[in-house]
């Protein structure tokens, strides 16, 4: 069995399409500078109205696999 630790983060996502578009969106976004992203979990969906247009919003808390070093650093804090 493997030990890994993991560390979750809160973002928000935005879009004029959807609330999936939003999850899409923010995900995409989390990829470019978080590594090793595993889960997600949606933990609010609201809207906006951004100059007479909708705004779908969603807060995600996003999850990634700490490596080794980050591990170590973290257990020492």
């Amino acid at each position: 069995m493997s030990e890994n630790v993991f560390k979750g983060v809160e973002i928000v996502g935005t879009s004029e399409q959807s609330f999936t578009h939003a999850i899409e969106v923010a995900v995409q976004r989390a990829r470019q500078t978080l590594h090793n992203l595993s889960w997600f979990v949606v933990t609010e969906q609201r809207g906006g109205l951004q100059q007479g247009r909708l705004e779908y919003q969603v807060t995600l808390r996003v999850y990634f696999k700490l490596d080794a070093a980050q591990e170590t650093s973290e257990a020492g804090e």
